[in-house]
């Protein structure tokens, strides 16, 4: 997905200027799909020049006139031929999962440095929780009768929320191991094992 399609949805939700759609970038859309301010309005200028959105100005009292964005007919067909086109499942690509492993080949005494690494992303995914769950409790309330769309849009909301359960859980598993293997010794470093039996593949 380009970061075209997610603008183009979010315009058909609601019309907007930059700044309200880069606000909905830090909010609901960054659920699935996260641009910085400066990324937006690049795209947005070139969508502009594509024909796929439609701006008019809106005057405003006391600041000056501002741009409200909507999907042009060439931007409901591009986005259109997006939906309708296979996408195929997505490889994950993970930072923190690489040094994780590659903390078998480094000094055992450093081992509180990706402990601290750990914990700061365990800190960072909770408080991406926590504004998922005020989202929620906000835009979804209980008991409410929701629009197709709104239950669209609350589905996304829900596999976020499930996804940042699912990576404080597996955080909380690196943090056990990291804790265990620096109170039992250096006999039982992460590498300790690497010279007599081998390197491991499963799940290589």
């Amino acid at each position: 997905m380009a970061l075209e399609h997610a603008i183009l949805v979010s315009l058909l939700e609601q019309p907007g200027s930059g700044y309200e759609l880069a606000r909905r970038f830090d909010r609901s859309i960054g659920y699935f799909w996260t641009a910085t301010h400066q990324q937006i309005y690049r795209v947005l200028k070139r969508m502009e020049a594509d024909g796929l959105i439609d701006v008019r100005e809106v005057p405003q009292e006391s600041r000056p006139d501002k741009k409200v964005y909507s999907v042009a007919a060439a931007g409901r067909a591009t986005l259109t031929d997006w939906l309708h086109a296979p996408v195929e499942p997505e490889s994950v690509r993970h930072d923190l999962a690489v040094k994780v492993r590659g903390a078998a080949f480094d000094d055992p005494a450093e081992l509180h440095r990706l402990v601290a690494e750990v914990r700061r992303h365990h800190a960072a995914h909770a408080a991406r929780l926590a504004r998922y769950l005020t989202g929620e409790r906000r835009d979804f309330p209980a008991g409410q009768d929701l629009t197709a769309g709104e239950q669209l849009q609350h589905v996304v909301l829900r596999g976020g929320i499930e996804y940042e359960r699912m990576t404080l859980a597996w955080l909380d598993d690196v943090l056990a191991t990291l804790h265990r293997l620096d109170t039992d010794g250096p006999d039982r470093s992460p590498g300790a094992d690497r010279t007599a039996t081998g390197s491991h593949d499963a799940g290589s």
